[in-house]
């Protein structure tokens, strides 16, 4: 899907001009970033490091204006903003951003990618840079795969020990195919809802459960309103770094320079604060919800249930891709 405009994205338009109307005028360029995340998330803190380190590597020449928690809306406004040009950046979640490159969606087929070496084989090696290229038709230039680590399943129905425990369960899931096709695909009542509205869904009962890695858990609280938590590690919750290709575009090469490793190190930021942190919240949510983890039996049987989902999407990601990923983390096929 390209570029397509809803009524939403327009009035969030509006809202993203009038918010750039404040912004310093002093600096040569002056971008926003836009992120459904609140600050407090590994992720919404290292945007905030991303901007410190541009501004500063950058002499000044550049400002950038941080506009977290949906400001301006949720994913899928963000990245029809980029597209626009009326957002500069963003870091969409790869299973939203295959709404508008389906090969995107990849990343996000269920039990893939399993551990963090397999994150920096694959995101940060060639198949990776292959994948974020594939933006480039949707007047967004790629940088890197941030990410939020692993996601993992809540629900107020029972613990989730394998692929029968999600039937009928009432999922909440992101705005994207592939999560909904997997969750269908075991069993599950898929309903997809934008992210700031989880909690309340959550508590008003609209859904029994949800999926998301534990930053996004603990900092949005859904621990308060769910009584399992599965550790799944189902999926790695990756986000795009990307730019509007214009905006990117208008840079002199010394500031591209900047900008490219303001982003490396956003992204290494990202994912250490990610993994100090998960330790520390099951430690802190041990008493509020209850927790169980996978057997390999168990995970093996999740693995046999989602080749299906595998086998519907490997014409849509491609098969060349989907083989190269298999090549690279050693999964036979």
């Amino acid at each position: 899907m390209k570029t397509h405009f809803t009524r939403a994205s327009l009035v969030t338009a509006i809202a993203v001009a009038s918010i750039g109307l404040g912004q310093a005028q002093a600096a040569d360029y002056n971008f926003s970033f836009a992120h459904v995340l609140i600050e407090e998330t590994p992720n919404g803190q290292a945007a905030l490091a991303f901007k410190k380190e541009v501004e500063e590597q950058s002499g000044g020449r550049i400002s950038i204006n941080v506009l977290p928690a949906a400001q301006v809306g949720g994913d899928v406004e963000i990245i029809e903003q980029v597209q626009m040009g009326l957002v500069d950046i963003g870091i969409p979640p790869t299973a939203t951003l295959g709404n508008f490159e389906p090969r995107m969606q990849l990343l996000d087929l269920p039990f893939l990618i399993s551990s963090y070496d397999d994150v920096e084989t694959v995101l940060d090696g060639e198949v990776g840079r292959e994948i974020l290229d594939t933006l480039e038709d949707d007047n967004m230039h790629a940088f890197n795969f941030w990410g939020a680590g692993f996601r993992h399943m809540t629900n107020n129905v029972r613990p989730i020990e394998t692929p029968e425990d999600l039937t009928a369960i009432r999922m909440r899931t992101m705005q994207a195919p592939i999560i909904i096709s997997t969750y269908e695909n075991y069993g599950a009542n898929a309903t997809a809802m934008a992210f700031t509205e989880v909690y309340n869904g959550l508590q008003q009962g609209v859904v029994e459960g949800q999926e998301n890695p534990l930053a996004n858990i603990y900092t949005m609280r859904f621990h308060e309103v769910q009584d399992y938590l599965s550790l799944t590690n189902h999926a790695y919750h990756a986000y795009a770094a990307v730019m509007n290709s214009d905006a990117w575009e208008s840079l002199p090469e010394d500031l591209q320079l900047v900008m490219q490793e303001a982003f490396d190190n956003g992204r290494d930021t990202a994912r250490r604060l990610t993994q100090e942190d998960e330790t520390t919240i099951l430690e802190e949510i041990q008493d509020e919800i209850a927790i169980n983890d996978i057997t390999p039996e168990n995970r093996q049987a999740f693995v046999e249930a989602s080749m299906p989902v595998h086998e519907e999407y490997t014409e849509i990601v491609t098969a060349d891709l989907l083989h190269k990923v298999y090549d690279a983390i050693g999964i036979e096929h």
